[in-house]
Parts: structure tokens; C-alpha cells; sequence
């Protein structure tokens, strides 16, 4: 790339971008790099042990500086294994819903999905309304916002987390957050690093806290945890195929793992030696095979999905066209796949949305289903596929998928429409009591003898 000579703003993505002119035999070299260092994992764990910021926590815990939130066994927790090999204990019920702007925004079968499985297991949780969104779309995106920022969000909503079961006379403590987003997590793990590292940030960000009243006891209140909800799914995974009622052994499903959520902080990402030889991330993997879905590798899996955050909104065909070329060409026509699993909600946004263009190019077009690792494990659990799931919001045809699965979905969409008239009589179901709407309503009300 060119330095920048006119008055042209600089991007990093636009007219500057050169053709790196590499031979075949360069590229393949290049290629040759990545598989045996990015797919082996050789970068990351061929080196001595790096620090594990939980040591810090408890350090500056018994300094007297914060407050952990920690792992109690009233979250049933399960404990599962790291890239590095560390323990990371996920917490199974008793969880407060951290949500994801783009889910409810443009994907709501995702979180409806969700919610769905862990009422058809009893899992105790609360789907908090006083939240904020973690601005990270907004930083990565555009810039605007700086890390203190950042962090004091990130604080005030794990306090909110942390003192929501008060409203129900539960007590600080009862509920353990889940974070639904990919980019929340990622962003909640690094702005967490930051803070543990930095005695400024904490003294900076301590003062906005306060004011907020978001302090415990005068201190920070940071979790031991930073827990995302294919996180969850993993580690319920058996529990989940309990309730399975759909055989999915001839569905072939390709894995896009998600940057946010195992690329930043790679350290903490869950790793498993049965799943993929432990070479991929096992999260949606683990729980599309224990589902019995067949799961096809691809030779551009480490890609991202072209999302990219900043050139979505400045290069937008940039974005479109690496989702097509990348990501959704190759599964179709290397992998054969009848599905892509995600667990992350831009991944799923872009790869979902822009395969229209396909259709506008002279290339020849390709589609392909792309849904959350919950909603298919919903579907897949009995789930209503237009109720629950949501599958119209999805821009790629589905009726294909649903019909591999044996789901009558001519059946199933007719039922729909005939919900929807009860919806607009006012007799809308809901997933849960909408009593519980205990904080930004009027505060929670039992239910009367």
C-alpha cells in the first residue's frame, strides 16, 4: 500500500488498497504459514505462560481495591478447559441476560431461542431491562468513545447484574451475567484487562461509578468471569440433547467462529482435545455434534465474516463481497454445507444479510442458511421455527434446511399466520411472567394466592 500523497482522507480500505501481486507459489507459501502456525494454534500455545488476569483480581482484592464477583455454587457452575489449559468456570443457572443491540435489533429468533431452551430445562434467570448497550459498535465503528468510557459501562452494567435479585428480595449476587453479544464479550475482556492493569483507569473511572452510585462498599465490583452464551451452550450440551426430538444426523454444518469471541483474549477462549483435535474453538462445534450434526471443516474457517465494524460503514462492498467469496462460496461449494452456525451476532448480521448480492453479480450466486448455534439447537429441540425461532427475519431462504430436518414449515408458517391475528387481538404469548420486569418498570409483584 501507497503512503497517501493527495488530499484524499486516508481509510486504510479505499482507492489505496494494491493488489499484493504475490505468485501462486507466494500465496500458497503464505498459506502453508497459516495452517501450520493459525490452525495449529503453534502461535499461541508454543510459548511460556502468560499472565492469567484472575491473579491480578485477587491480588488487588486483598489490597483492599475492588470486589469479585465470584464463581459461587449457587451457579451450579461447570468447569471447562482454555486454549492455554486454564479452568474457566461458566455459571448454568441463576443468570442475568446481558442482550446484544443487533440481536433484538435484527435477529430476534436469536435471543428468543435462547430464553426458549433454558425454559424447557428449568434454568432459572433474569431477563434484565435495565441495561445499556457496551458501546463497542460504537468504538470499533466509528471511534468515538475511549476506554474509559468503556470501562465505566462495562462496570455499571455487571453492578446492575450484581444487585438485580434485590428487586425480588433475592439478595446482591443472586443472578451471574451472560453476554449474549460476541463484541460485548471480547470488549467486556479486554476493557476488564485494562482496568486490572491500570491504577489510573481504576482512580478514573472509580469517580464516575460513584457518582452513579454503582460502587459496592466504596470499591469496583468486577467479575471472576466474563461468561458468553455459547459459552453456556457448551457446557449444557448434554442437557440440551436430552430434549432433542429432531434427528439432524443428515444435516452437514460449517462453523463461523466469531473474532470477539475467540480471537481477543485468546487466552480465554474454551478449547477441547475431542472436538476438531482441540484445533478450533469448541463452542457451536461441541454442541452441533453432540446434537449429531455432521460438521465440515473449511479451508477458510479462521477468516472473518467481513463484518469489520469500520469498512461495513465506509467499504460496505469490500464487506460484501469477502462474506460471499470468503466465507459463504466456500461452504457451498468446498464443504457441500447445508448450514452455517454463528454465535455472534454482526458475524451473522453479515453473512445472513448480504447474500443478495451474489444474486447481482456475474458470478454465479450461491445461498446458504446462516443461524445461531442456539436456533438450531431450538429447532432441532422442537421449537416452533417462526414462533420462537423467527426464521422469516432471516434474509437467506431457510425453507430448504427446515425441510432437511423434516419441519413441515408450509405447516408451520401457516400456524404462524394465524398467531399473529391472536397477537393483534392482544392475546400475545410471552416467554416469560412480564412481572418480572422488575427495573425499569414499577418493580417487581408477586403473583397473588
Amino acid at each position: 500500500m501507497s503512503d497517501q500523497t493527495d488530499d484524499t482522507r486516508f481509510t486504510g480500505h479505499g482507492s489505496e488498497w494494491r493488489d499484493a501481486q504475490l505468485s501462486p507459489e507466494q500465496a500458497q507459501t503464505a498459506t502453508s504459514w497459516v495452517e501450520a502456525r493459525v490452525d495449529k494454534r503453534s502461535m499461541l500455545t508454543n510459548k511460556d505462560r502468560v499472565e492469567d488476569v484472575r491473579d491480578i483480581m485477587w491480588q488487588l482484592e486483598k489490597d483492599g481495591e475492588i470486589i469479585v464477583h465470584r464463581m459461587r455454587d449457587e451457579y451450579e457452575p461447570i468447569t471447562l478447559r482454555t486454549l492455554f489449559g486454564w479452568e474457566k468456570k461458566i455459571p448454568t443457572t441463576r443468570l442475568w441476560h446481558h442482550k446484544s443491540c443487533g440481536q433484538c435489533g435484527n435477529i430476534p429468533g436469536y435471543p428468543t431461542s435462547l430464553l426458549w431452551l433454558m425454559n424447557q430445562m428449568g434454568i432459572e434467570y433474569l431477563d434484565e431491562t435495565d441495561q445499556t448497550s457496551c458501546t463497542a459498535w460504537n468504538y470499533h465503528g466509528s471511534g468515538i468513545g475511549n476506554v474509559e468510557s468503556l470501562a465505566a459501562v462495562f462496570l455499571r452494567n455487571f453492578h446492575q447484574a450484581y444487585v438485580a435479585g434485590e428487586a425480588e428480595g433475592k439478595g446482591r449476587g443472586h443472578y451471574y451475567p451472560l453476554v449474549h453479544c460476541g463484541t460485548s464479550f471480547g470488549n467486556y475482556k479486554e476493557i476488564r484487562g485494562f482496568l486490572l492493569h491500570s491504577a489510573e483507569l481504576r482512580e478514573r473511572v472509580k469517580k464516575i461509578l460513584g457518582k452513579l452510585g454503582r460502587l459496592v462498599d466504596g470499591k469496583l465490583l468486577i467479575p471472576e468471569e466474563i461468561v458468553h452464551y455459547s459459552e453456556w451452550l457448551h457446557a449444557m450440551r448434554y442437557r440440551i440433547k436430552e430434549h432433542q426430538t429432531i434427528d439432524v444426523s443428515n444435516i452437514r454444518a460449517t462453523v463461523h467462529p466469531a473474532c470477539h469471541v475467540y480471537k481477543m483474549i485468546p487466552e480465554d477462549a474454551i478449547y477441547d482435545d475431542d472436538i476438531l483435535e482441540g484445533n478450533r474453538v469448541a463452542v457451536s462445534t461441541g454442541l452441533m455434534q453432540e446434537l449429531g450434526a455432521d460438521v465440515i471443516d473449511y479451508s477458510t474457517w479462521y477468516d472473518c465474516c467481513g463484518f469489520g465494524f469500520r469498512h461495513i460503514i465506509s467499504e460496505r462492498e469490500f464487506t460484501r463481497s469477502f462474506a460471499i467469496d470468503r466465507k459463504i462460496r466456500v461452504a457451498v461449494e468446498e464443504a457441500k454445507s447445508d448450514v452455517m452456525i454463528g454465535h455472534d451476532t454482526g458475524c451473522i448480521t453479515t453473512l445472513d444479510k448480504n447474500q443478495w448480492i451474489s444474486q447481482a453479480s456475474d458470478k454465479s450466486s450461491v445461498s446458504l442458511p446462516v443461524v445461531a448455534d442456539c436456533q438450531f439447537a431450538a429447532l432441532a429441540c422442537g421449537a416452533h421455527p417462526y414462533k420462537i425461532a423467527q426464521m422469516h427475519w432471516h434474509a437467506s431462504p431457510v425453507e430448504t434446511l427446515l425441510a432437511k430436518m423434516g419441519i413441515d414449515w408450509e405447516k408451520s408458517k401457516a400456524e404462524f399466520e394465524a398467531y399473529l391475528k391472536e397477537v393483534e387481538a392482544g392475546n400475545g404469548e410471552n416467554l416469560y411472567d412480564p412481572r418480572r420486569m422488575i427495573t425499569s418498570g414499577p418493580g417487581f409483584k408477586a403473583a397473588a394466592e
